[in-house]
């Protein structure tokens, strides 16, 4: 009996350890009984503080205690921008698609879909990096495809929308972007020697991005691969659009596709 008596006050004791714990820890959560509209504010002001990881938190605590009313899906535009900031596309994204989803006639569906342009855009300047590397073939443009879809959307279902301007001016960078890719490709082809292969892609770029300086080029690695295949009506007619296009053109000169000042989008 004397040996049960001290097991059972220290076992009570911990109990008395555990409750006060729980108490301590619940009575920590300042936000306890806090409305909507609080939290909101809150999370706003840690947002402009730069603390998107609080903020984060705070708004994922009104989505969960009011899942319901424009707090609630306000918060959800919040959260995918924080993560925007925070350089994590994936939650970015994952939120912003949550959003459009539960609410398809928000009127800030237009703001929704320039924050996930946004998105994909912000990758676009690794994609950009990545594509001077070795291997062309395995690299994908899928970031700055997926952002200029986006722009286009936005454009088309809110063409007087505050962000229309900016996103034209980003499909534009983006347009070129992507025909850079594409001369990279048709480049790193014809230095292998696959001629044909550089031909169809410097062939595809003028086709595709038509309006871009990245055009030129195009036409000049169609010039010099027909050339190394021995296709010389195909070598005159293009070198015939070029030079008619562009009759001060450099682009056939050894050491034009070096200079890095060419791979820009503008």
């Amino acid at each position: 009996m004397g040996k049960i008596l001290p097991r059972f006050l220290a076992c009570a004791s911990v109990a008395v350890l555990l409750v006060g714990c729980a108490s301590t820890q619940v009575d920590d959560d300042e936000t306890k009984g806090w409305s909507a509209e609080q939290l909101y504010s809150a999370a706003k002001a840690e947002q402009a503080d730069r603390n998107f990881e609080k903020s984060t938190k705070l708004l994922e605590t009104l989505e969960a205690r009011y899942p319901y009313g424009r707090y609630a899906q306000q918060a959800q535009l919040e959260e995918a921008y924080n993560h925007y900031k925070a350089q994590e596309p994936l939650l970015a994204q994952a939120a912003i698609d949550r959003f459009v989803k539960s609410n398809p006639v928000h009127p800030s569906m237009d703001y929704a879909l320039y924050l996930k342009g946004l998105v994909s855009f912000n990758e676009v300047q690794g994609f950009l990096s990545a594509v001077s590397k070795q291997d062309m073939s395995e690299r994908d443009p899928k970031a700055a495809k997926e952002s200029f879809d986006t722009f286009k959307t936005l454009i088309q279902r809110f063409p007087d929308s505050k962000y229309a301007a900016d996103s034209q001016v980003r499909m534009g960078y983006l347009l070129g972007a992507l025909a850079s890719y594409e001369l990279h490709v048709a480049r790193y082809y014809y230095k292998r020697g696959a001629y044909l292969a550089a031909a169809n892609r410097g062939k595809y770029l003028i086709e595709t991005y038509s309006n871009t300086k990245q055009v030129e080029g195009g036409l000049a690695m169609m010039v010099m691969s027909y050339d190394k295949l021995g296709l010389n009506d195909l070598r005159d007619d293009a070198k015939r659009v070029l030079l008619k296009n562009y009759p001060n053109t450099q682009a056939l000169n050894p050491g034009f596709f070096e200079d890095p000042s060419w791979w820009t989008p503008f």
